[in-house]
């Protein structure tokens, strides 16, 4: 069987890594999300090769080890910070 071409598979990899991404923010590891997600990104940007799959297919990995290792973040600290309510009855001076 003919295996697909590396420009094909490329794109498929990337949106498993940017799957496994939005998995780390559900288990409140946003932090690990926005580093794999910079990585990712920037191997993307950069020539579709071997080189590219390689490290995408790895960042896919560090991220599913991350979910299966990790404890539970609290309720408190996954919470995003709530913004002020906005006064529109409030005019500028």
């Amino acid at each position: 069987m003919e295996q697909l071409p590396v420009s094909e598979r490329l794109p498929r990899l990337y949106r498993a890594v940017l799957d496994a991404v939005a998995d780390l923010e559900r288990h409140g590891r946003r932090r690990d999300a926005a580093a794999i997600r910079a990585e990712a990104t920037a191997a993307y940007s950069k020539a579709w090769n071997a080189v590219a799959e390689r490290r995408l297919s790895s960042l896919r990995a560090r991220a599913a080890r991350i979910v299966e290792t990790s404890r539970p973040v609290s309720v408190a600290l996954s919470l995003e910070p709530r913004a002020r309510p906005v006064d529109l009855e409030r005019t500028t001076a």
